[in-house]
């Protein structure tokens, strides 16, 4: 009997063994690939944002390769197409900054005037208040000390003539401007996002032009059945990313359009760039109308009228509201379909790893999860928990 009561424990306390490395193993396995998403974050970042756009710009690939261009020579007539519309946003928006670099003595002075104006209406507040908590509770003041007799001897409380004073050491040095500071401070992270950013160019062309070989052979890892959800859930995750970034770049143009629209006509300084600055900053979730109001109010302040600043709050808030509750479930909701929790925490995740990027990363990425999880038979209850 004792030995039968010996081995139920024994196997007992095997069996919890057991269950503690199978709940110990996928919890270490979930730590390392965080560790390996934190540290890697540069490599990932550029990797992701290079399939990113191969998927946005494989339906003029597949267009060109429709008019008899080898695969190869149509990839790079759309990167250098791509390249050259980048291009010219860039000079566009560089002459727009040139003028505005011009002009930015007259915004500072103008915030100037807009802080000492509020730190004197905080200082009359704050003086108001002390005289409403002080009154009626005024102590009588001392009355002022009498002036010594004049006599010709030197009185005991007359200070003595004070010593010459000490003439303090000067050294010149150079002055540094808090620019030059924090890019002398960050100068390596600088180069590691310099050099990423040069490689995707070439990873957005050899994915384009190697498209078939790398399908070919990613789909050789797979086999029966498996191989045909590994290409459902490949084609996926290609239409999930490219409905969810070109259907906000349409909605971003669309609102930099109207934007700058608006804004010429309100006669607003650099309206060609305040707009698509704010219809595409509109777009960066839960903060994104505040953020759209800051370039259109910052441009506004040359023109120093309180009901232009209304106005461009109105312009902005209505034009925000219109294109997230009307625009946006048309054009990007009806195919990503992942409910607002599930997007919260995934922006918290990704925002946490990898800062401003994983912001604007975050949701295509649970998307294309969610994508895979929708074919895959063992990973459907994830995908309908990702759903709307």
């Amino acid at each position: 009997m004792a030995l039968t009561t010996q081995s139920g424990i024994a196997a007992s306390a095997a069996k919890a063994a057991q269950d503690a490395r199978q709940l110990a193993l996928p919890v270490v396995a979930i730590g390392v690939i965080i560790a390996i998403l934190y540290f890697g974050r540069v490599f990932f970042i550029t990797s992701i944002v290079a399939v990113t756009i191969a998927f946005i710009l494989e339906p003029f690939v597949v267009l060109l390769t429709r008019i008899r261009f080898p695969r190869p020579v149509a990839s790079f007539v759309v990167c250098t197409a791509a390249l050259l519309f980048l291009y010219i946003v860039g000079a566009g928006a560089y002459a727009q900054l040139a003028v505005l670099m011009g002009d930015l003595p007259r915004y500072g002075e103008r915030i100037g005037q807009i802080v000492e104006g509020v730190q004197h209406k905080v200082d009359d507040t704050e003086q108001q208040t002390w005289r409403l908590l002080a009154l009626g509770k005024q102590q009588p003041q001392p009355p002022p000390p009498q002036p010594a007799a004049r006599t010709g001897k030197r009185s005991k409380t007359e200070p003595l003539p004070a010593l010459p004073a000490v003439i303090p050491e000067v050294r010149i040095h150079e002055e540094r401007t808090p620019v030059a500071d924090f890019v002398s401070a960050n100068i390596g992270s600088f180069y590691q996002i310099l050099l990423m950013v040069s490689f995707v160019p070439f990873l957005v062309y050899f994915m384009l032009s190697w498209r078939d070989h790398i399908n070919r052979s990613f789909l050789q890892f797979f086999h029966g059945e498996d191989r045909l959800v590994a290409a459902r859930s490949l084609e996926g995750v290609a239409e999930m990313v490219r409905a969810f970034v070109v259907g906000n770049f349409v909605l971003g143009f669309m609102l930099a359009v109207s934007s700058s629209m608006v804004f010429w006509l309100m006669h607003l300084p650099y309206p060609m760039l305040v707009g698509p600055l704010s219809g595409f900053l509109s777009l960066v979730p839960y903060v994104g109308l505040p953020l759209a109001m800051v370039p259109p109010l910052f441009s506004a302040l040359a023109l120093n009228r309180v009901p232009v600043y209304f106005a461009v709050i109105g312009v902005v808030g209505a034009l925000h509201l219109v294109a997230l509750n009307v625009l946006y479930p048309k054009v990007v909701g009806s195919r990503v379909h992942l409910n607002p929790l599930v997007v919260t925490f995934s922006l918290m995740l990704w925002g946490f790893l990898w800062d401003a990027p994983g912001l604007l990363l975050a949701i295509p990425m649970t998307a294309a999860i969610k994508a895979v999880c929708d074919n895959v038979k063992g990973l459907r209850p994830i995908g309908k928990f990702l759903g709307d």
